[in-house]
C-alpha cells in the first residue's frame, strides 16, 4: 500500500508539473503575441520583380530577402490603389480611400504641393492613433504625402503629429524630379500643354479688343483693358515664380512641425533617415513602439550615396534599390543589438507597383520591374497593384512560408491594432482583415472574398476568390489606353489616367482567372469559360453591395484642395530669402513662416 501511495504521489506530482509547464508555455505564447513592437517598412514605386525573394537574379537585396527567409512571403499582396496618396491613406486607415475622400475625380490623383489644403481628414482613425492610445511610442520617418495644413500655414491639421505619430522626420509631400536639379520636371510638359491654348486665346482676345477699339467699332473702357492686362501679368508672374522656386517651396525636410532643411539635400539622405530610425528604436527599446519607415526610394528623382552609386547592374535605379536594402539591414541589426528581434513584427511592402514609364532625359530607365505582371503604377493591371508583402516575427509567424491568397495593404491596420490590444473602430467599415491567423498557418484561406480596385475615384476592377474554388477571378470595367499602343504603359503622358479619352470601356467587362493567367494575357469569353455570365452576375452583385456601403464625404483631392495656396506655404526664412535654411549640419531650426 505504501509503495502504491508513493507511486500515485509521483504520478500526481508529474501531472501537476506537466500542467504547470503547459500553463507557463501558454503564458509565454500569449505574452509573445501581444504588444509586440511594430516596424512597417514601405518603399515607393518598387516593382515586385525588383527583389531577390520575388525572383530577381541581378539586383542584390540580401536583407529584404532575409525577411522572406525568416518570415512569410505574400505572393498576392495588393495595394488598395495604384497611386501614392490614396494607397497610403488606405494603409493607415484600413479603408478604401474612396471612404475617406482620398480618391480624386479629376485627372490628378495625388498631392503635388506643400501648400495644398487637402489631406487625410482628422475624422479618420489611423493605426498610429490607436496604438498611441495603448501606450506605444509612434514615429513616422520618411515620406508622408497625405497633406499638411487646412486654413493657415501653421494649423498642421493633416500633419503626421495630428494622426497619432509622436515623432516625424521626413518629407511632408513627396520626392519629385523637380526636387533635384538636373533631373528634369514632371510639370513642365503638362504646364506648357495646359497654357498654350489659354494664352493664345487671351492674347488674340486682347489684340482683337484693341483693334476694334482703335477703329471705333466698339468702345472698350481703357481702364478695363489695363485691369485685364494687369491681372494676366500678375497671374503669369506668380506662376513663373512658383515653378522657378518649386524646389524651395515644396521639397523640404521637417522634424515634427519645424523645417530643418529647405530645399532638401539628397546627400546621404537614406543614411540620415536610417539613423533617425535606429535612434528611435534605441530610445524606445524598453517599451512597445510603432515605427513607420517610409523610404523615398525608388521614386524619381533617383539618388544614391557615394557608397552605392555605380555599384549595381541596373544603373542609378539599381543603386537606389541596393541602398534601401542596406537600410533594411541596419534596422534588423539594431533590433538584434537590443534583443528585440523576437519581440518585433517587421513588415516590408511598396505603396504600389513600379512606374514603368519613368525614363530620364538621357534615356536611362528610371522605373522598376514588375516581373511577369502587366502594366505598372497608376493602373489596376496586376503590375500596378501587386506589391511585395513580407512579414517576419520569429517564433510567432511561420518562417520561409509562401501564401498565395489575396491580401491587402489595408490588412495591416486590423492586424497590428489587435496585436496592440486595441479595439477596432465600431462606427465605420474597416475593409482590411487580421492577417495573423493566415501568417501562423491556423487558416489557409484569406478573408477577402472580394477586393475592389479603384483608379482614382472610379471603380476600375474587382477580384473574386470564391470560398469553394482555387480560382481568382478578376474583371476590368475599363483599361487605360497604352501609348504607344503596343507598349506596356502610357509613355506619351508619363502616367495612365482614369477617364475620358484615356481609357477604353468594356461591356461585358474583361474577365481573367489569375490562378491560370496571372499575366492577364487572354481575356476569357463565354466560349472559353462556361460560367462567364454567372461569374459576372456574382461580381455585379458584390459591386452593388459595396457601392451601397459608401457614403458621401468631402473630396480631399478636388481642384480646390489640390491647388497651391500661398497663405498655406511653409517657409523657414522668408520668401525674399528664397525660403532657404539648413539646420541638418548644426544650429537650431526656426519656426516656420507663412509664405
Amino acid at each position: 500500500i505504501f509503495h502504491l501511495f508513493l507511486h500515485s504521489r509521483k504520478k500526481m506530482g508529474l501531472l501537476l508539473l506537466l500542467i504547470i509547464c503547459q500553463c507557463a508555455i501558454n503564458s509565454v505564447k500569449t505574452h509573445s503575441v501581444s504588444n509586440p513592437n511594430i516596424i512597417l517598412l514601405m518603399a515607393d514605386d518598387l516593382g515586385i520583380g525588383d527583389l531577390g525573394c520575388y525572383g530577381n537574379r541581378t539586383l542584390r537585396t540580401p536583407n529584404i530577402d532575409r525577411l522572406a527567409e525568416e518570415g512569410v512571403t505574400l505572393t498576392q499582396h495588393i495595394a488598395a490603389s495604384p497611386l501614392c496618396t490614396p494607397s497610403r491613406a488606405a494603409f493607415l486607415t484600413g479603408r478604401y480611400p474612396i471612404r475617406s475622400g482620398m480618391a480624386a475625380f479629376s485627372r490628378v490623383g495625388v498631392f503635388l504641393f506643400a501648400a495644398s489644403s487637402g489631406g487625410l481628414p482628422s475624422e479618420e482613425i489611423t493605426f498610429s492613433k490607436l496604438l498611441k492610445q495603448k501606450g506605444y511610442a509612434t514615429a513616422l520617418i520618411g515620406k508622408w504625402h497625405l497633406g499638411m495644413n487646412c486654413e493657415s500655414s501653421n494649423d498642421f491639421c493633416h500633419h503626421p503629429l495630428s494622426h497619432g505619430f509622436d515623432y516625424f522626420y521626413g518629407l511632408p509631400v513627396t520626392n519629385l524630379r523637380d526636387c533635384k536639379p538636373g533631373q528634369g520636371s514632371v510639370f513642365l510638359k503638362g504646364v506648357q500643354n495646359a497654357l498654350v491654348i489659354p494664352v493664345q486665346i487671351i492674347g488674340i482676345t486682347l489684340v482683337s479688343l484693341m483693334i476694334v477699339q482703335y477703329i471705333g467699332l466698339l468702345k472698350v473702357p481703357f481702364q478695363a483693358l489695363v485691369y485685364c492686362l494687369l491681372i494676366i501679368t500678375i497671374s503669369l508672374v506668380v506662376l513663373i515664380f512658383f515653378f522657378y522656386h518649386f524646389r524651395h517651396l515644396n521639397c523640404f525636410l521637417m522634424r515634427d512641425c519645424q523645417i530643418i532643411q529647405q530645399p532638401l539635400s539628397y546627400e546621404n539622405l537614406t543614411q540620415r533617415l536610417t539613423k533617425e530610425a535606429m535612434q528611435f528604436i534605441g530610445r524606445n527599446a524598453d517599451a512597445p513602439f510603432l515605427l513607420v519607415l517610409s523610404y523615398l526610394h525608388v521614386h524619381t528623382a533617383l539618388y544614391a550615396s557615394e557608397n552605392f552609386k555605380g555599384k549595381s547592374k541596373h544603373g542609378l535605379y539599381g543603386d537606389a534599390v541596393e541602398e534601401m536594402d542596406w537600410s533594411v539591414g541596419q534596422v534588423l541589426d539594431v533590433l538584434e543589438k537590443h534583443n528585440l528581434s523576437d519581440k518585433t513584427l517587421v513588415y516590408f511592402t511598396s505603396d504600389q507597383g513600379a512606374h514603368v514609364e519613368e525614363i530620364s532625359d538621357a534615356g536611362e530607365v528610371h522605373g522598376g520591374y514588375n516581373g511577369i505582371y502587366k502594366g505598372g503604377k497608376s493602373t489596376n493591371w496586376e503590375g500596378g497593384i501587386r506589391v511585395p508583402g513580407l512579414l517576419r516575427w520569429p517564433g510567432v509567424v511561420q518562417a520561409g512560408a509562401y501564401i498565395d491568397e489575396p491580401t491587402s495593404n489595408m490588412d495591416i491596420f486590423p492586424t497590428i491594432v489587435k496585436l496592440a490590444g486595441a479595439q477596432l473602430p465600431s462606427d465605420r467599415i474597416i475593409d482590411g482583415h487580421d492577417l495573423l491567423p493566415l501568417l501562423q498557418g491556423k487558416v489557409t484561406r484569406s478573408k477577402h472574398e472580394f477586393l475592389f480596385h479603384y483608379c482614382n475615384a472610379y471603380l476600375n476592377a474587382v477580384r473574386w476568390h470564391p470560398g469553394n474554388s482555387e480560382s481568382v477571378w478578376k474583371v476590368l470595367f475599363f483599361t487605360p489606353n497604352f501609348s504607344p499602343e503596343d507598349s506596356n504603359g502610357c509613355y506619351d503622358s508619363h502616367v495612365c489616367f482614369c477617364h475620358g479619352g484615356f481609357i477604353t470601356r468594356h461591356d461585358p467587362p474583361l474577365l481573367f482567372d489569375l490562378s491560370r493567367d496571372p499575366e492577364e494575357k487572354v481575356p476569357l469569353t463565354p466560349e472559353t469559360e462556361s460560367r462567364f455570365y454567372e461569374i459576372l452576375r456574382v461580381i455585379h452583385q458584390a459591386v452593388d453591395n459595396h457601392t451601397r456601403s459608401l457614403h458621401a464625404v468631402p473630396n480631399q483631392l478636388s481642384w480646390n484642395n489640390l491647388l497651391w495656396k500661398p497663405w498655406l506655404q511653409l517657409c523657414c526664412s522668408s520668401p525674399f530669402q528664397s525660403c532657404y535654411c539648413d539646420y541638418e549640419s548644426g544650429g537650431s531650426p526656426l519656426e516656420v513662416h507663412s509664405g
